[in-house]
C-alpha cells in the first residue's frame, strides 16, 4: 500500500520563517489584547455536537460556519466536534461559571476548524484572534474594540478601512418599504457581492414585488443622516457610534448593505477591510442575545475577531533572528559550551556547533543567523572572541561584555 505525501486538503504547515513571522504578529496581537484591558481564557478545541447546532443560534437561522463545523464521534459513541470559533463556547462557559463578574473583557487566540470548501486564502484550519466584551451594553465598549483593532493594524502597518452598519437599522429599512420576510431578504443581500447587483434583485421578487424592491434600494443609498433624522431604529446607535470614534481617532464609513453572521448580531455590525485590496480582515458586532441563552438571560456582549493567516500575508513587520548567534567551537568544547549558556543568560538566542568552519557558515546563512562566533585556542588565550557579521562581513575580536552588548 503506498501512503500519499501531501499535507490534508485545507491544511497547511508553516516553516521558519513563516513561523517567526506569525509568532511576532501573535505577540503584537497578544500585547494591544492586555494593553486594553483583556484577559486570556483558553476552551476546548472539541465540543458536543449539541452545542454547535444551527438551532442553538439565538437567531436560529443557518449559519455557513455552523453547517460547516467538522463532526466526529469518541469510543463511547458520543457526537463530537472540532469548534468552527469561540464565540458559541462563551454561552457554555457562562452556563457553567454563572458568578463570573461582569463587564468580562476576555481575549483568546487559537485554533479553529471549518470544513469548508477551500480556496486562495480560505483553509479549513486556521488561527483566530478574537476579544469580546460582555455584560456592557454601551456603544463606549464598541469604540474600545475598534480603537484597539486600529492600533494593532497600525502596528502591523496595514492600511485598512472600518465599515459599520446596525442590524436593527436593516431590519427597520426592510420593514419600512413593507417586505414581510426580512430573514431571507438580508440573506439575498448578504449575496450581492458574490452574484452581482441584478441577480441579487432578481431574487428578492420571491419576497417582494418589483415596487417594493427598487424602493428598497433607493433607501439603502441614503446616507446615515437621513435615518437619524427619520428616527429609524437602531440610527441612534450608530450615530454614537461615530460620535465616539471621532474621539478615538478613529474614522468610519457606513454601509447599510452589510449583513454579516445572520444568526448572531443584533445591533451594530463591523467589518475591517484592507484599504488596498479591499478583502475584510477583520469582522464582528453585538450579539447580545447568545452569551446568556443556557442561562436564560440576556446577557449584552460585543466582540471581533480576525484570522492570523490574513494579517500575516498583509502585515509588513520586521521579523527576529532566530537564533542570533552561532558558536562554531574549533577543538575548544569547554569554553564554547561556557560562552553558550552566559548568551543564553542574557537572553541572546544561541547556538553551538562543532562541524568544520565552511559547513557552519553555510549553515548559518541557511538559516538567515547574523552572527558567527570563532572559539579557537587563540580566541581563549586572549579571551576574546571572533565576531563575524554574516550579512556585511565584518570581523572584530570582543570580550564578552562586548560581545553580549552588540548582540543583546
Amino acid at each position: 500500500m503506498q501512503i500519499e505525501i501531501d499535507n490534508v486538503k485545507g491544511f497547511q504547515d508553516f516553516l521558519p520563517l513563516e513561523s517567526i513571522k506569525r509568532d511576532k504578529i501573535k505577540k503584537i496581537v497578544e500585547k494591544y489584547f492586555k494593553l486594553y484591558g483583556f484577559v486570556p481564557i483558553e476552551t476546548p478545541v472539541i465540543e458536543f455536537d449539541e452545542l454547535m447546532k444551527p438551532s442553538t443560534l439565538p437567531n436560529e437561522q443557518e449559519d455557513e460556519a455552523v453547517s460547516d463545523r467538522f463532526r466526529l464521534k469518541d469510543r463511547g459513541g458520543r457526537n463530537l466536534g472540532l469548534r468552527y470559533e469561540f464565540t458559541f463556547q462563551l454561552s457554555r462557559i457562562f452556563k457553567l461559571n454563572p458568578n463570573i463578574k461582569l463587564p468580562f473583557r476576555r481575549y483568546q487566540i487559537g485554533e479553529v476548524f471549518r470544513d469548508e470548501p477551500v480556496g486562495t486564502g480560505r483553509f479549513r484550519q486556521f488561527t483566530q484572534c478574537d476579544a469580546d466584551i460582555m455584560g456592557d451594553q454601551s456603544v463606549e465598549c464598541e469604540a474600545e474594540i475598534l480603537s484597539m483593532i486600529s492600533d494593532i493594524l497600525k502596528e502591523l502597518n496595514i492600511n485598512s478601512e472600518i465599515t459599520v452598519n446596525n442590524r436593527k437599522l436593516l431590519a427597520a429599512i426592510i420593514e419600512s418599504v413593507q417586505i414581510q420576510d426580512k430573514k431571507n431578504t438580508m440573506r439575498e443581500l448578504d449575496k450581492l457581492d458574490k452574484i452581482g447587483l441584478d441577480n441579487v434583485k432578481a431574487n428578492l421578487k420571491k419576497y417582494a414585488d418589483s415596487n417594493q424592491v427598487v424602493t428598497l434600494f433607493k433607501l439603502l443609498e441614503k446616507p446615515l443622516e437621513f435615518f437619524i433624522e427619520n428616527a429609524f431604529d437602531g440610527s441612534e446607535d450608530l450615530k454614537e457610534l461615530f460620535s465616539l470614534a471621532k474621539k478615538y481617532n478613529l474614522k468610519l464609513k457606513f454601509n447599510p448593505f452589510m449583513i454579516r453572521g445572520l444568526g448572531y448580531y443584533t445591533g451594530n455590525i463591523i467589518e475591517v477591510v484592507s484599504a488596498e485590496s479591499k478583502c475584510t480582515i477583520a469582522g464582528g458586532g453585538r450579539y447580545d442575545r447568545s452569551v446568556g441563552k443556557f442561562l436564560n438571560k440576556e446577557i449584552p456582549a460585543f466582540g471581533m475577531s480576525f484570522g492570523l493567516e490574513r494579517v500575516c500575508n498583509l502585515a509588513r513587520v520586521e521579523l527576529d533572528n532566530l537564533p542570533k548567534a552561532l558558536i562554531i567551537s574549533i577543538d575548544e568544547d569547554n569554553e564554547s559550551i561556557k560562552l553558550v549558556r552566559k548568551l543564553r543568560k542574557e537572553s541572546i538566542p544561541t547556538i553551538k556547533m562543532n562541524e568544520k568552519v565552511g559547513k557552519c557558515l553555510e549553515y548559518a546563512n541557511s538559516y538567515n543567523i547574523p552572527y558567527v562566533i570563532f572559539v579557537g585556542k587563540d580566541e581563549v588565550e586572549k579571551k576574546k572572541f571572533k565576531l563575524k557579521n554574516m550579512l556585511s562581513g565584518e570581523e572584530k575580536l570582543l570580550t564578552e561584555l562586548q560581545l553580549i552588548k552588540i548582540l543583546g
